[in-house]
């Protein structure tokens, strides 16, 4: 991966010019698609395979009258006044005639229609016009519902002085979310803590620059997704505060990468290019954990959270992909002028330390750099470019980690615990601003109807085999009526055909009230008792019981979705660190994460604690789908500061072999930064709360809270205790999982090894290997050594054939070397086996025909290996030297496997080495020789 990523760094630096207009290209050609086969958000959300939608369905084909959607308008008398006063009849009535006027109003209700006593309140206030929509709420046009808003602004001009009119219910329950100038305030916040981190306004407009056209393309292509799936108008806004998020922190971890090592020296093209190798593999494995997080979201099997879960996955990987290529091409055209200037204080520190050791006495033989007396010791060491207080965090996070630990989780838990009380509901028109005139109807309604009046339930079921329909219902809804829980059953009826009956039931309690799901969950109990004893299998719907169906849908998938999430990215971070202790302290790490941000977004919206600076609207049950997505998402992003901050240390581990001195190191190297991208987090996420949507509003406050817990809290301070505690056991793994695991390289250790080998052998050299032991299935002990020139020959023999096939199949880059270094056409094995295997074809004709050598040098490979030569007849010998000689003459370097004789195989003057493998006999040293 490093290697690989190295190349596109150093590609993108150089082709800066090309990278850019592609991306801008793209981006205007996106823009240009969406614009034409864009075809609008979609609202409508759908959840199969619940008993509330299944009934919905069938009462759009049976009974459309009570399929749609309602709006409720309230006219409310003055104090002591009746509302059914004369004054007041004919001003409703007008209204009435002009809501029917209204495109796709089915029918409408009047209150001073006969036989409609439930449409007064009891104290005589308030009336109800009930105005059934056709279609789903959120579909229905905004021209309707402002039409319906105009009539009633009409009614409420038309009522006498005193008098007052509002509109609500369900059609206006929800306020679809659009942007403000307040989530803008969270990139000015991030510009600033770059400018603060980078110290240059050129390197922190980086990772804005690439944010912004990561979001830019997400988007687009959110819009030009329209026109192949419904989209509600929530995901473009988490695909926004996602990209924006990931985009900064992304390129804020290259830029800084480069910076540090401009510092030093290195040159700008080859820093940018180790940054992107080395930053770079650490975001793509950071950016795969938050994708593999959001498309777990699938597994609640609710579309519309899967098409948010797919968008967030696909603006993440987009801003990994403008990261890994945008951001190396910006660094080439700042070359020189993002390098640090000496600070003047690094240079006072320099000339003192310069002076202290010019008048210090040389230490005598044996004397450790920094005395046992000394109070600062190996702290004294750091370089002067790292920040002393996180030098201090580390350490004190470190002195004494078990008491770190326990005041950690005492902590963590403590602001974990309110999460015990977390209710979930869909939100409904008592979540709206108290300005809002549908949260207004819906507080009247509340007030003068009883709170059940907001969100009554429809039992349906059908009827077609009655001889009464209309006795059938009537006994049916008395005995609902008798339940407890319910305040009234206004309507029990049969539909037109007589096929479907409705029972129209008021709970005593509101929509989000954990009273009125219990209530569902008792009528749905009774099912057999109506089929008993009346022959009706009856189901509950209506919007308060989908609202209920999808909570407890979203409440199922919570386990699969955990376990899906969680095993694949412990999978993912053993392949990253070689460790089993790692991935095992991250996951339960983010446990404590996940569970602060419950916990605080339970004490804001639940128990009132800052509520009125943050603008909530009502306290209650939250949004159903937030625990899901907040942990999906938060589980990604806790993962990208492990591996930031952990793949350091492992980076440091790795060269040093020191566990302890790495935690420090690696500390150090990245806390300055994953600071940074923690507050640029926690900026962009809370920018959506005070003004957010009702929908975003809890899940940006669980992602900033959970962001700042795991930054600071859980990786910061509880990973180095954890760490400082396990030592070295924090890099066991065992040997068999080692090997079964493929090595994701996010800390560079094999780039490293190439870059420190680059000048090794000397240019015009095939193969070359030094100390190269073979995998211990070859048979073969010790070690090799070997150089064969370009256009030359090797020729292996042995007195075995596992050994000769070991190593040829090694050259070939089909088995891994167990140790030692070996190059194949300039390429380092085993990191970059695939681009040997396809420069050097291999040829068995023990299990092949003499012609797969000509078909082979048709490719024409660099190095050509042959293996099994004694099985060549007298017949197939001359095809295969032919061959041979065509593939010499092509300038391909030659391996053969030999058997015998081979000099008339290989064309005359080709400069040709010969190595001879003797497996060490039974009881030799292990450091036997093994070539002759």
């Amino acid at each position: 991966m490093s290697s690989v990523l190295y190349r596109l760094g150093r590609w993108a630096y150089r082709a800066r010019r090309t990278v850019i207009a592609v991306w801008v290209a793209a981006l205007v050609v996106l823009g240009g698609a969406a614009g034409l086969f864009n075809q609008g958000l979609d609202n409508n959300v759908t959840i199969p395979g619940t008993e509330s939608q299944a009934a919905l369905d069938r009462l759009a084909a049976t009974f459309p009258q009570v399929s749609g959607t309602s709006a409720q308008v309230l006219v409310l008398a003055p104090e002591g006044v009746d509302v059914r006063d004369d004054a007041a009849q004919d001003a409703v009535a007008d209204a009435v005639i002009a809501y029917e006027d209204v495109d796709a109003v089915s029918t409408v209700v009047s209150p001073f229609v006969e036989g409609n006593p439930d449409t007064f309140s009891d104290d005589d206030r308030a009336a109800l016009i009930t105005v059934q929509v056709e279609g789903e709420g959120p579909s229905i046009g905004d021209d309707v519902k402002e039409a319906l808003s105009e009539a009633t602004t009409e009614l409420a001009a038309a009522l006498p002085s005193g008098w007052d009119a509002t509109i609500g219910g369900q059609l206006y329950a929800n306020e679809f979310p659009g942007m403000t100038l307040t989530e803008a305030l969270g990139v000015l916040v991030a510009l600033v803590v770059l400018i603060l981190t980078l110290g240059s306004f050129v390197a922190a407009g980086m990772p804005i620059v690439n944010a912004l056209l990561g979001v830019g393309i997400s988007t687009i292509l959110v819009f030009l997704a329209t026109a192949f799936t419904p989209i509600t108008a929530t995901t473009p806004l988490l695909s926004l505060m996602l990209g924006l998020a990931v985009g900064i922190d992304y390129a804020l971890f290259i830029v800084s990468r480069h910076r540090d090592q401009l510092l030093t020296g290195t040159d700008p093209e080859e820093s940018t290019a180790r940054s992107v190798a080395t930053a770079g593999s650490a975001v793509v494995f950071a950016g795969l954990t938050v994708m593999i997080a959001l498309v777990g979201l699938s597994v609640a099997g609710i579309p519309f959270l899967t098409v948010m879960g797919v968008a967030g996955a696909v603006a993440v990987g987009v801003s990994v992909l403008v990261s890994l290529t945008l951001v190396p091409a910006m660094l080439g055209f700042a070359g020189e002028r993002l390098r640090p200037g000496t600070s003047r204080r690094a240079r006072r520190r320099a000339a003192r330390a310069e002076a202290a050791a010019a008048a210090a006495p040389a230490p005598s033989a044996g004397t450790p750099a920094s005395a046992a007396g000394d109070t600062e010791g190996e702290w004294a060491e750091l370089p002067p470019h790292h920040n002393r207080f996180f030098a201090g965090w580390v350490r004190n996070a470190t002195r004494w980690p078990a008491l770190t630990i326990v005041l950690v989780i005492a902590a963590v838990g403590a602001l974990s615990l309110p999460a015990l009380d977390l209710r979930l509901a869909l939100p409904d028109a008592g979540s709206l601003p108290e300005s809002n005139q549908a949260r207004i109807t819906y507080d009247r309604i509340s007030d003068h109807f009883g709170p059940g009046a907001n969100g009554p339930l429809i039992v349906t079921g059908s009827i077609v085999t009655s001889d009464d329909p209309l006795g059938l219902m009537e006994d049916i809804g008395d005995e609902i009526a008798q339940l407890d829980g319910v305040a009234d059953v206004p309507l029990s009826t049969p539909n037109e055909t007589a096929d479907t009956g409705i029972v129209q039931v008021v709970p005593e309690t509101g929509p989000t009230d954990v009273a009125t799901a219990d209530l569902v969950r008792e009528i749905r109990s009774l099912q057999g008792h109506f089929l008993d004893e009346y022959g009706v299998e009856l189901s509950v719907t209506g919007s308060t019981a989908v609202g209920i169906d999808v909570s407890d849908k979203l409440g199922a998938a919570l386990l699969p979705f955990a376990l899906f999430v969680v095993g694949l990215s412990l999978v993912l971070l053993t392949m990253v660190f070689r460790s089993v202790a790692v991935p095992v302290k991250a996951t339960l790490g983010y446990l404590l994460s996940v569970g602060a941000a419950f916990g605080v977004v339970t004490m804001v919206f639940e128990h009132g604690v800052g509520a009125d600076l943050l603008h909530v609207a009502r306290l209650g049950p939250i949004i159903s789908f937030m625990p899901i997505v907040l942990m999906g998402v938060l589980f990604g992003l806790a993962m990208d500061y492990e591996v930031f901050l952990v793949s350091r240390m492992r980076e440091d581990y790795v060269h040093s072999r020191d566990a302890l001195a790495s935690i420090r190191t690696g500390f150090l190297g990245s806390a300055k930064v994953v600071t940074a991208a923690a507050v640029i987090m926690f900026a962009v996420f809370f920018a959506f709360v005070p003004e957010g949507d009702t929908n975003i509003k809890p899940i940006a406050l669980g992602l900033a809270v959970g962001v700042f817990v795991d930054a600071f809290v859980v990786r910061m301070t509880l990973v180095p205790a954890v760490m400082q505690l396990l030592g070295e056991k924090a890099w066991w793994m065992p040997r068999w999982l080692d090997k079964a695991l493929p090595s994701f390289d996010v800390e560079g250790e094999g780039l490293h090894r190439e870059l420190s080998l680059a000048h090794w052998p000397a240019e015009g050299t095939a193969l070359a290997a030094r100390r190269l032991r073979l995998d211990p299935r070859a048979g073969l002990e010790g070690e090799i050594e070997l150089a064969v020139p370009e256009r030359g020959a090797l020729v292996v023999d042995g007195t075995a054939p596992g050994p000769v096939s070991g190593l040829l199949l090694t050259l070939a880059g089909r088995l891994e070397p167990a140790g030692g270094d070996v190059k194949v056409a300039g390429l380092l094995l085993p990191e970059r086996s695939a681009a040997v295997r396809r420069r050097v074809a291999l040829v068995d004709l023990r299990t092949e025909p003499a012609a797969a050598i000509a078909d082979a040098v048709a490719e024409r490979p660099a190095v050509l290996v042959v293996d099994g030569t004694g099985a060549l007849t007298p017949a197939t010998r001359a095809t295969a030297r032919d061959a041979l000689r065509s593939a010499s003459a092509a300038g391909t370097t030659l391996v053969l496997g030999a058997s015998g004789d081979v000099h008339d195989l290989l064309p005359a003057g080709v400069p040709t080495a010969r190595i001879t493998l003797s497996p060490a006999p039974a009881g030799a040293s292990a450091d036997a020789p093994a070539a002759v």
